[in-house]
C-alpha cells in the first residue's frame, strides 16, 4: 500500500503546491483507478465544450437529422474573432459539416463553431451533453466577439473526462472517427508538452507514431486554461483533465503557469501508468 502522504492524489498536491491559482485534475486509468482533486469543480469551458458540439454532430448524422456532408455557408452572423482559419477564407465561404467540425477541433476554430452550433441547435447539443451523462456542463450560447466576459459554457473537469473514457470505450457514436480528429490537435501543451518528445513528434524523431500519442482538446479564456483527453500507450489508453482558474496572468503564452504546472501533473501520471504497466494504482 503507498504510504498516506505518497497517495497520488498527495503527490499531485505537492506538485502544485507552487501554483497561485486552482488546479483541478481528473485522472482515470479505465481499469478502476480514479484520482480527483476538485474533479465535480464548474469551470468556464471555453474552447472544451466543443467536443460536445463535435459529438452531437456524429450522433444526429447517425440518426438522420444532420449529415456530415452537409454543405455549411460562412455568414456574417457567424464572425468572431479568436483562433481558427476560416475567416481567412472571408464570407460565403462553404464547408462541408466534418470539415467545419474537423477545423473546431484542431485549430479551435471559433467561426466553424458557430458555423455547428447554428446548424446542429443549441438545444440538441445540450441535450446530447445531458444525453452521455454530464450532468454539471452546459452549452450557453454562439461565440461573439463584443461577449468575450460572459460565460461561453460551464464544465467539469469529471464531465469532460467521462466524454473522453466513453469515447476510449467505444461507447460513443462516431468514437473512431472522432478519436482520429482529436489526434490532429495542435494545441495540447499543458497535456503533451512535457511528455517524451521522442514519442510525441515521430515524424521528427522516427519512432513509432502508434506508439504513444494524445488524443485532446484545450481551452483557454481570461477565466480557465484548461486541457484534457486521452494519453495513448502500450498498456491502453488513460483518461487525465487538467482546469486552472484563479490566476493573474492572462496571457497566452506557452510557459503559463497552469501549462508549466499542469505538464508536470501530466508527465507524473505518465510515468506512473507506464510503470505500472497500465494502471495508475497496483
Amino acid at each position: 500500500m503507498p504510504h498516506p502522504e505518497l497517495t497520488l492524489e498527495k503527490r499531485i498536491d505537492a506538485e502544485l503546491c507552487g501554483l497561485d491559482a486552482t488546479m483541478c485534475v481528473y485522472a482515470d486509468d479505465l481499469r478502476g483507478n480514479v484520482v480527483c482533486r476538485g474533479a465535480d469543480e464548474p469551470f468556464e469551458s471555453a474552447s472544451t465544450i466543443k467536443i460536445y458540439v463535435l459529438g452531437c454532430l456524429f450522433a444526429k448524422a447517425a440518426a438522420g437529422t444532420a449529415a456530415l456532408d452537409e454543405v455549411l455557408t460562412y455568414e456574417k452572423r457567424h464572425f468572431v474573432d479568436g483562433s481558427g482559419m476560416i475567416r481567412a477564407l472571408g464570407e460565403g465561404a462553404k464547408l462541408r459539416a466534418l470539415d467545419a467540425a474537423t477545423l473546431m477541433i484542431i485549430c479551435s476554430d471559433n467561426i466553424a463553431t458557430n458555423l455547428l452550433i447554428d446548424y446542429l441547435g443549441l438545444a440538441d447539443i445540450n441535450a446530447y451533453i445531458r444525453g452521455i451523462g454530464c450532468e454539471n456542463t452546459t452549452l450557453h450560447r454562439m461565440l461573439r466577439s463584443d461577449n468575450w466576459g460572459e460565460p461561453l459554457g460551464t464544465i467539469t473537469p469529471r464531465d469532460m473526462g467521462l466524454f473522453f473514457a466513453r469515447l476510449a470505450k467505444g461507447e460513443l457514436v462516431g468514437s473512431a472517427e472522432m478519436r482520429a480528429i482529436f489526434r490532429q490537435q495542435h494545441y495540447n501543451t499543458m497535456l503533451a508538452g512535457q511528455l517524451p518528445a521522442y514519442y510525441t513528434d515521430a515524424e521528427e524523431s522516427g519512432a513509432d507514431g502508434e506508439l504513444i500519442y494524445t488524443a485532446s482538446k484545450s481551452g483557454s479564456m481570461d477565466a480557465c486554461r484548461n486541457d484534457g483527453g486521452l494519453v495513448h500507450t502500450p498498456y491502453g489508453d488513460y483518461v487525465l483533465v487538467m482546469m486552472c482558474k484563479d490566476f493573474a496572468n492572462k496571457l497566452e503564452v506557452s510557459d503559463h503557469p497552469a501549462m508549466v504546472y499542469g505538464g508536470r501533473v501530466s508527465r507524473m501520471l505518465f510515468d506512473q501508468y507506464l510503470a505500472l504497466e497500465g494502471r495508475f494504482l497496483l
